[in-house]
């Protein structure tokens, strides 16, 4: 199978391994595209064992002659968000598969192009949601096929981001609603498509309430930082700033980004407290499902850990679910659990509660990278997935379709009636 990445970034890299490296004996590499130079340079001599000239590479507006060039069966999209509709839809027109970095666009206009081309093409689009590949994830998705709780009516849903992690989507171009769909797309399409997938089906209506509480320039002043400079790097304030990041110091963001600037202009490390940032930092909703089930949710990008915790209520009982991935940040540092990270507990009604035994994996993410890139990459080694774990446009759409509606909820004050938002934008979508 021959694959072509565009999207030079950080993301990308994990892609690349497994096309180049993991699964190498059957899969090929044919071509690099990014806007920075310097980025498919660094991207093309990472590839081992490389024959002939290379990896060719091509700037971005020359990814149509890369596709007619190097005839890809499937292009992998790890471009930011705001543009994936562009190269999913260009690679589609020309013959091509799609694999895309979730979330897979950003507002209705952008998805319905992309799903109008999938119509009209025929080709197939698979959305990483790596998230259902966790172990332990995986098993919850196995407790409620099975019936453990009976029929699920209510979730509580909380992720907590901590002053690292939350504050480097404030530092990014991520940090404007028009690239990334603000945090609710960008980062909760995750948590989305595990909910629908965990209760096999889709949001009917959506209600929520979002504002910046913590990363604007009022809180910069109450930590004593008036002095900061527009970006960490040179800034006259950083020695004082736990939200510092300082790319000259880790090798691969310096490479990647501080000695790439001149190129492209983008700067990876821009000022967490700035006024222009267009996104949300805390945000509730509540959804309706098909299914009868409703969902409380809660997203902090400043909380002092990091991890999830989520509660299934259910006829004959409940599942509670925590996973404390950071346990706490320190002057700037993360500390990191060694033992009990992840909790199940399983409490039927009648009945004293369970603690069960959690699944658990080797590697990135929890284990769930190297399982989701052999289905990718080598779906004829794996197993027969009876979790239903791959996911299509269908899923890339139902997965951002709560965010989108969160986001104008948050706009308007209003209910967002999913069906009714569809409608008006001329969208026709098969429910799960």
């Amino acid at each position: 199978m021959k694959y072509a990445i565009v999207g030079t970034g950080a993301r990308h890299q994990m892609f690349r391994r497994a096309i180049t490296e993991t699964y190498g004996h059957q899969n090929a590499l044919v071509g690099l595209c990014d806007t920075n130079d310097r980025r498919l340079a660094l991207s093309a001599a990472a590839v081992p064992d490389q024959r002939g000239n290379g990896i060719p590479t091509y700037k971005a507006p020359q990814f149509l002659l890369m596709l007619e060039e190097q005839k890809p069966d499937k292009v992998v999209v790890t471009v930011p968000d705001h543009l994936h509709h562009e190269y999913i839809v260009a690679a589609m027109r020309a013959g091509c598969d799609v694999i895309t970095e979730k979330p897979m666009t950003t507002d209705l206009g952008r998805l319905k192009a992309i799903l109008d081309a999938q119509e009209e093409t025929g080709r197939s689009i698979a959305v990483t949601f790596n998230y259902r590949y966790t172990p332990a994830r995986t098993q919850i998705k196995d407790m409620l096929q099975a019936g453990a709780i009976g029929t699920v009516t209510a979730v509580d849903f909380s992720w907590h981001l901590d002053r690292v992690h939350g504050a480097d989507y404030f530092r990014r171009w991520h940090r404007y609603k028009d690239r990334s769909g603000g945090l609710l797309v960008h980062k909760s399409t995750h948590h989305f498509d595990l909910v629908n997938w965990w209760l096999d089906s889709s949001p009917r209506t959506v209600s929520a309430q979002g504002k910046r509480a913590f990363y604007r320039p009022q809180t910069a002043r109450h930590l004593g930082l008036e002095d900061r400079g527009p970006r960490c790097h040179g800034c006259p304030a950083a020695a004082r700033c736990d939200f510092r990041l300082d790319l000259a110091a880790d090798e691969a963001l310096k490479a990647l980004y501080l000695e790439a600037e001149e190129i492209d202009g983008y700067f990876r490390d821009r000022c967490v407290f700035d006024d222009d940032i267009t996104i949300e930092d805390t945000m509730q909703v509540q959804v309706g499902y098909e299914s009868g089930a409703s969902l409380n949710y809660t997203l902090c990008a400043y909380s002092p850990w990091e991890g999830l915790e989520v509660r299934f209520h259910g006829t004959k009982g409940e599942i509670v679910h925590r996973h404390v991935e950071v346990h706490g940040v320190f002057g700037g540092k993360r500390e990191r659990p060694s033992e009990d990270a992840i909790t199940t507990v399983l409490h039927e009604a009648g009945k004293p509660p369970q603690k069960i035994e959690v699944w658990t994996g080797e590697g990135d993410h929890g284990g769930a990278d190297p399982i989701m890139l052999g289905y990718l990459f080598s779906p004829d080694s794996m197993e027969e997935d009876r979790y239903g774990r791959s996911s299509t446009h269908v899923d890339g759409a139902w997965s951002i379709l709560t965010g989108i509606a969160a986001n104008a909820s948050i706009a308007s004050g209003e209910t967002t009636h999913v069906a009714r938002m569809l409608s008006e934008s001329g969208i026709a979508l098969p429910r799960r």
